[in-house]
């Protein structure tokens, strides 16, 4: 399992290194020491799991989480528990207080054997995974959410807005953007403002000029415009 430590305490970075040296199927393969850096790593080295310090010279591991297209699993370590509230409600795998105890390390290690998630593909275009998780960061909320369980993204301008279970919070990427990442085969561009989950359409009918109503799970009507409605009606062999 490949592994980065993002720390800009370099006796912190050494002790949680040599805590990992039994854990043999953790591969740490890179270090950073801000914000900056944490990003571009993480994002070249797609690793699996990362040990993220929260309080960083040029920021939070709160902003690093938000401009990930694809966010790892998630270690926590601080010093500073009044962070911990806020890292649950974003599924961290664990949050670790500084100084680090072995055995709590060696709990949290041991969820990643349980939930690690599948490895993106290595085709040119690497489509999220149903079981990948982006993290959505709007206002003082945080939310970590597998992309299967989002019914539909809606246009705003610049920005998106995102529904999954009872939550709706925008999230600051354009439509086009975030339909680059999605995998055709579950996500459908139905009209300029929405893109949906073809798994939460609760009933489809004809509508006007040749288009199609689909009606969400949610009870969310959204009208379907003739060619889009065509492409849907091959897909779904309607």
């Amino acid at each position: 399992m490949k592994a980065i430590i993002v720390e800009d305490s370099r006796l912190a970075r050494n002790e949680l290194r040599e805590l990992l040296k039994p854990h043999k199927h953790i591969n740490l393969i890179a270090e950073a020491q801000n914000c900056e850096e944490a990003i571009s790593l993480i994002s070249e080295e797609q690793p699996d799991l990362v040990f993220l310090d929260i309080n960083l010279p040029d920021g939070n591991g709160f902003d690093i989480l938000e401009k990930l297209d694809l966010t790892p699993q998630i270690i926590f370590t601080t010093a500073y528990d009044e962070y911990a509230i806020q890292a649950f409600e974003v599924n961290a795998l664990d949050y670790l207080l500084k100084p680090i105890n072995p055995q709590k390390l060696k709990r949290a290690l041991d969820k990643t054997l349980r939930e690690t998630p599948p490895t993106p593909s290595s085709d040119s275009i690497s489509y999220l995974d149903s079981n990948n998780k982006i993290f959505i960061k709007d206002g003082e909320r945080c939310w970590l959410i597998e992309i299967g369980k989002i019914r539909y993204f809606e246009n705003c301008g610049n920005h998106a807005q995102v529904f999954f279970d009872d939550s709706k919070p925008f999230i600051y990427k354009s439509l086009a953007k975030i339909e680059q990442r999605l995998n055709p085969e579950i996500f459908f561009r139905v009209n300029r403002q929405q893109i949906i989950n073809l798994n939460f359409i609760k009933d489809i009918e004809s509508w006007i000029n040749s288009g199609l109503l689909i009606t969400m799970t949610d009870g969310k009507e959204i009208e379907v415009a003739r060619r889009p409605a065509t492409r849907l009606r091959e897909m779904l062999s309607l």
